[in-house]
């Protein structure tokens, strides 16, 4: 009689080992029609990540791949040891882009258990791993760190680990690529969009008034270009058992994703670099068919060498309800959901800090 197998992939809580590393088995090249793809449904405003001729301006030998893609990529890859038996993914932590990565690279990724802990029901345990993506010379070109709540216990039938010999550097990477460490060479002389770091204060909330509807085909085809694997996202007939909504649940990144470009235009069109992601968490879901909109509020700002200066965001997206509306309401829209003990926003999807390198007024073109 033939053996019958079923793999299943992913780890439970009792999987999971401190200090362990585990070498993901995706290995894929970016080429142009992944970014063209990712460029087309998220619409982000830095014309760095958008164009050629604005990368090589800087310094860059050709426009990398958008920051974003490389997270997206990092979380999926992921998904196949760490989080495929997972309830839900609970924080972005210290989301870095040290390097740039280039179409033609080829990228892999490995995750270390930083720690893992039971919650009080027993039932199921936090896990906090570190995700880094290199390419093919070994170069990193993001670094983060996530949690995810996952069930107790052992995952059934789940195959042995491939041997491998990745490690993973201690020390924290850069925040920015070797080229643009300096001062910034002159901006274009045509248009662009106005939003230059001098144009920000501390305390400004800025609500972005362009909403984006999320199609069904759309996300699927995203998630499994990403390699997602976790079939909350992939799977009708498992969620109809399994998932809180009992139908399919778009991929976090993605809506992250979605939400920092509406964000883009007022905010980051005249960045020239992420310098980080932090403090982010989902505080719901997104589904087919929901409409998201993003508003941010600055937080800091500091002047950061010749002609530009860094910018810190707190970017939250909602759905199906303009922030500005649920502003007029009298919602806490900045204030962290987790830890709120009234005034919770249920329309919130995402919250997270980011910060940009942006250019400064002073160093554009004169009419």
């Amino acid at each position: 009689m033939a053996r019958v197998r079923s793999p299943r992939y992913g780890r439970k809580l009792d999987d999971f080992t401190v200090g362990a590393v585990y070498a993901h088995p995706w290995d894929v090249t970016v080429d142009e029609g992944m970014l063209a793809l990712f460029a087309a449904s998220f619409q982000d405003a830095i014309p760095t990540y958008a164009s050629r001729v604005a990368a090589r301006s800087l310094g860059l030998r050709d426009r990398p791949v958008n920051p974003l893609l490389l997270l997206n990529l990092g979380i999926s890859f992921s998904v196949h040891d760490v989080s495929e038996q997972a309830i839900a993914h609970l924080a972005y932590i210290d989301v870095r882009f040290p390097d740039a990565c280039y179409p033609g690279d080829t990228l892999r990724a490995s995750s270390m258990v930083i720690g893992k802990k039971p919650v009080s029901t027993g039932d199921k345990g936090v896990v906090h791993v570190r995700t880094q993506v290199v390419n093919q010379e070994g170069l990193l070109v993001c670094s983060f760190e996530r949690k995810a709540l996952v069930p107790c216990g052992a995952a059934a039938e789940r195959p042995a680990d491939a041997p491998h010999a990745v490690a993973q550097p201690a020390e924290p990477p850069a925040r920015l690529p070797k080229e643009l460490d300096g001062p910034l060479p002159p901006a274009p002389s045509h248009g662009g969009f106005a939003c230059f770091w001098d144009d920000f204060e501390v305390g400004d909330v800025i609500t972005h008034e362009v909403g984006r509807t999320v199609g069904d085909s759309e996300h699927m085809q995203l998630a499994t270009l990403l390699r997602n694997s976790h079939p909350l996202h992939l799977d009708e007939q498992y969620c109809r058992s399994s998932s809180f909504a009992k139908t399919r649940v778009v991929h976090g990144g993605l809506v992250l994703s979605w939400v920092l470009a509406l964000s883009s235009r007022d905010t980051a069109g005249r960045a020239v670099w992420d310098l980080g992601l932090d403090d982010g968490a989902h505080p719901s879901g997104v589904l087919a068919g929901d409409t998201l909109f993003a508003a941010s509020k600055v937080v800091a700002r500091e002047e950061a060498g010749a002609g530009a200066g860094s910018l810190t965001l707190r970017i939250i997206g909602v759905k199906n309800t303009p922030p500005r509306a649920l502003l007029a309401h009298g919602a806490d829209l900045f204030t962290p959901e987790l830890g709120k003990t009234d005034g919770r926003v249920k329309e919130k999807v995402v919250e997270i800090t980011r910060t940009l390198l942006v250019r400064r007024r002073d160093q554009a073109p004169p009419r």
